[in-house]
């Protein structure tokens, strides 16, 4: 437990955190990778580039102080934290190495603010924290490796089929090498792929969401090649059937609850494919549960799975699907093969939905999920129906923000 004081000096630097909350985690990366350069074999070296992960760990280290006399509070942002970890292998002794690292960024930003109160208060509370996320990803490993066709750490799959879905996005299907069980898991939920292209001096890591329902015998994930994206263009261009790839047990907090309300699933872009794989679990496993998917792309050209969508609301009465086009392509708007032009707004969903009491999953760029954001709270959904997913480190969803789905 921490003492009054030190929880006393802690709150007292929440203002200056949220003032210079970025430029101290960004010397913290800095640092990090200056003096411990192999943790580059975990970190997304793209959302480092984008300052992405900086602001994520601002935000994050933010919530800790300012809820640091309760930390509870915080529990469900460190399970999510969580799972990423224990997806790319981060262990106990790299805490440690982060705690020292922050306290030097927080040194090097502040200056002569940072005086030896508040650094012990810091490395007091980094400590508790710390084995708070211990403590749980200890658990998460264990499960990882215990369950039914569960393993530790990296396992060789061999890319048993590569399926072009659409212009940008290329399903993979993963058998296990050494042809044993392979662990079930959630709708929603993501494997991690690890691959070294050549030329890169570090091992990439990635999470892609599975794109299929639980169950199989393969796990199914579905890429979108990104604009200088190594490890997605490495996947469409270098990887074909045959090869193998590294992969760590499926993972992420993001999953489909089996209610008996109806499900709405929204997607922009390549954020389709958690919903995919939620569409088709209830499709298999709920085939009384009414669900509608909607889905956001550019055009046709672009918007993948498309026809497997469709074949399922054909096919079951209870599921209805509805496509948006923010660009349609002339070929589209001559076959008129979408169901609205623009964006996903609110007054489009109150009239393609009877109600808002249904469960709401959504994900997509963070713009469009902002926007979705936006539209659920103003249609008074409850906060607990509403569910979404970031690709990648988790930002905030409180100004909507129109843009075209990619």
């Amino acid at each position: 437990m921490l003492s009054e004081k030190t929880i006393s000096v802690i709150k007292s630097t929440v203002p200056v955190l949220e003032k210079h909350g970025k430029d101290i985690t960004t010397r913290f990366y800095q640092l990090l990778f200056s003096n411990h350069p192999e943790l580059l074999n975990i970190f997304n070296h793209a959302n480092q580039r984008k300052g992405e992960q900086q602001t994520a760990l601002a935000n994050a280290v933010y919530a800790a102080a300012a809820n640091i006399d309760n930390l509870g509070a915080i529990i469900p942002v460190v399970k999510q934290i969580g799972q990423k970890h224990r997806a790319l292998g981060v262990l106990p002794e790299h805490y440690p190495i982060v705690g020292q690292t922050l306290l030097a960024a927080i040194k090097d930003v502040l200056g002569e603010a940072a005086t030896d109160e508040i650094i012990g208060a810091w490395a007091e509370a980094y400590g508790v924290i710390a084995d708070a996320f211990i403590g749980i990803e200890q658990e998460m490993y264990k499960e990882a490796k215990e369950q039914h066709g569960g393993w530790e750490g990296f396992r060789n799959f061999i890319i048993e089929k590569k399926v072009k879905e659409s212009d940008v996005i290329t399903s993979f299907y993963l058998k296990p090498e050494d042809g044993k069980a392979i662990a079930s898991y959630q709708a929603g939920q993501y494997l991690t792929v690890k691959v070294q292209p050549e030329g890169e001096t570090y091992t990439q890591i990635r999470h892609y969401s599975l794109s299929d329902a639980p169950g199989k015998d393969y796990y199914r994930i579905s890429v979108k090649r990104e604009d200088k994206g190594v490890v997605s263009t490495y996947l469409h261009q270098s990887v074909q059937e045959g090869d193998l790839i590294a992969v760590s047990a499926p993972a992420g907090d993001f999953v489909l609850e089996s209610k008996e309300i109806p499900a709405v699933l929204i997607s922009g872009g390549v954020g389709l494919t958690p919903m995919v794989s939620m569409l088709n679990t209830i499709v298999e496993q709920q085939p009384e549960r009414e669900v509608t998917f909607i889905h956001g792309a550019l055009n046709s050209q672009v918007h993948a799975m498309k026809e497997h969508v469709a074949q399922l609301a054909n096919e079951n009465a209870n599921v209805k699907s509805f496509v948006v086009y923010s660009d349609p392509t002339v070929e589209d708007q001559a076959a008129k093969n979408y169901d609205k032009e623009g964006f996903i707004d609110l007054e489009w969903l109150k009239s393609v939905l009877p109600n808002n009491q249904a469960d709401f999953y959504f994900c997509g760029p963070v713009p469009f999920m902002k926007m979705m954001y936006r539209v659920l709270k103003e249609w008074g959904v409850p906060a607990e129906n509403i569910h979404f997913e970031f690709f990648g480190p988790a930002a905030q969803l409180e100004e909507p923000v129109v843009t075209a789905y990619k």
